[in-house]
Parts: C-alpha cells; structure tokens; sequence
C-alpha cells in the first residue's frame, strides 16, 4: 500500500526542522523527502531556464511580460518533475545511496518506504507533469517527451564517465527550449543557445554540489566532475561560466533583446564569479551555501529579461 511506511526521522542532508518534518504528517513525510520538498533549489534550477526561454521568447514576440499562463505551468511542472526526478534516482541509486554518509538515511535505504511504494509515488508525480505538458501546443509536447531520454540515463551516467554532470545538464535545461517552443510551436537558434548555456551553467553549479560527496563517491568507485577537476576546480568552473555568459548574451542577442537585459547578465556573471573566488572545494557547507546561491542568478537573470521586455513595450 501507497501509505504503508514508517518515519524513522529526517533525512542527514535535508534542511533541519523544515516543515515537512513540523507539519506534515508521519505518513506524508518519507514521501516529501524523496521529492525534497523541503529543498526548493532542485526544482528552482529545473525551472529557471523555462522562465528564461519564456521571457527570451517574450522578447522576441514583442510581448510586454512572459505569458503567465506558461510561467506558472512551468513552475507546477518543475516541482513535479523535479520529485519525480529525485524518486527515480533514488530507486537507481538504492546500492550507492546506503554506502554513502550523507544519503544513506534517505527513505528508501533508510527502510522509510518500500521501491513499490516510490515506484507508485513516482507515476503519481509523473501523471501531474504529465497533465502540465498537454496544455502546452503539439510541438512543445513533443519536445517535452523527448527531454525523457536524458531523464532516464542521468542516475547511471555517475558509474561509466567522470562527466555525469553534463548529462544533468542536458536534463534539467531542457526548459530552455521549452518557453519558446510553448510561445512559437517551433524552435530556433535563440533557444538552442540557451540551452547550450544552461548546460555549462548546470555542469558549473553541480560540480560545487559534487565537492560534499568527492570522499565517499571515491570509496564506492561514482564519478563526476567534482573528482575529475580537483584542484583544477576553479579554473574550470571560470571556463564553464565564461561559455554560459556568452552563450546567453549571444541567445539574446538573437531575440533582439536590449540593454537591461544584458545588463541582468553582468550582473548574473558577476555573482557567478563570486561563486568562484569565495569556493573551498573542500568545506562542504560553503559548497552547499554556493550551490544554492543559483537561485539568486536565476532570478537575477530573469528578472533581467523581464524588465527589457517591459521595456521594449513602452
């Protein structure tokens, strides 16, 4: 049965006393913690680059503002998919899961649920993605099915290359051709740009996020950038970050975009830089804290492109 678990306490790497542990109850909670409800980062950085590309599209359309329609579609479909995404990979990643110090009191090693009680609750956030996706025109859907490739393979790219994070990339910035595609039925270069950026961008903030694990993935044999870069950190993630500025301000260019929101990108680069002048790679907390400053650039970003929309109107 769906409800069938036992709460034996929070997850390690979850936010201390968070409301899913002071409010919701016992039942829900193993629940809530595969979908990391009480970490909003995730599903912020899956729909950062939707908003982008709807406000780029905005844009380029001529549009004062991003169709709200589309902004909050894609923030219901980010927080779905974005569960969906942590249960599945949390059913891959069962075996490396419980070898790990920080994950292993996650609720499936945990014994919190069972995998048929995450595989249930993983179709039940799949079917609301599902139903956002079909509101959108005919193209965007099927571009929207076809991200499911880079969904699928991501959790077991982490045992064959050291870059697994290039394929969370092309996952979660799939929504920078989705806002266009949602306004204009088709795609172009400007999108496609976008996402190119927003892959460089991901592989960038995950490789901080990577740092916290980079002892224990070492023992039980997980790749990723994080170990591939060591002390070479910086100076990747300056290249990683340089490629998506130009990416993005070569995106706007292409939607005939203006000074404010070039200007969002300065700004936007000049936080990333922040990132890495101020990364210990191997202070954990300071490489969490930093990977979750990718929220601030997001909607530094957006609300660039927003106001030169408005802009552009008035």
């Amino acid at each position: 049965m769906l409800f069938s678990t036992k709460d034996t306490g929070p997850v390690s790497d979850a936010v201390n006393r968070h409301w899913v542990d002071t409010r919701l109850p016992g039942w829900a909670r193993p629940y809530a913690r595969l979908a990391r409800w009480e970490r909003p980062i995730g599903w912020w950085l899956l729909l950062w680059p939707c908003w982008w590309s709807a406000a780029l599209a905005a844009i380029a359309a001529g549009a004062p503002w991003p169709n709200p329609w589309h902004l909050l579609l894609f923030l219901v479909g980010a927080v779905a998919m974005r569960g969906a995404g942590c249960t599945y990979n949390d059913l891959v990643d069962e075996d490396i899961d419980a070898k790990v110090e920080r994950t292993r009191s996650r609720p499936i090693p945990a014994g919190q649920v069972t995998r048929g009680q995450a595989k249930i609750f993983l179709v039940l956030q799949a079917l609301v993605g599902f139903l956002v996706l079909i509101q959108f025109n005919a193209f965007a859907i099927t571009v929207g099915l076809a991200s499911l490739v880079f969904v699928a393979v991501y959790p077991f790219m982490k045992r064959i290359t050291n870059w697994p994070q290039l394929f969370l990339g092309l996952a979660f910035s799939w929504g920078a051709l989705m806002g266009w595609a949602a306004q204009f039925g088709t795609l172009g270069w400007a999108p496609v740009l976008l996402y190119l950026g927003g892959i460089c961008w991901t592989i960038g903030y995950d490789t901080i996020y990577a740092h916290q694990d980079k002892e224990d993935d070492a023992l039980v044999g997980v790749r990723s950038t994080a170990r591939l870069f060591g002390e070479r950190t910086k100076p990747a993630l300056i290249g990683l970050y340089l490629a998506a500025t130009v990416l993005f301000a070569l995106a706007a260019t292409l939607a005939d975009a203006g000074p404010a929101a070039f200007a969002g990108l300065a700004i936007g680069a000049g936080h990333l830089l922040w990132q890495v002048v101020a990364l210990k790679i191997d202070d954990p907390d300071q490489c969490l804290k930093l990977f979750r400053s990718n929220t601030a650039y997001g909607w530094i970003v957006f609300a660039g492109l927003v106001l030169d929309a408005m802009i552009g109107n008035l």
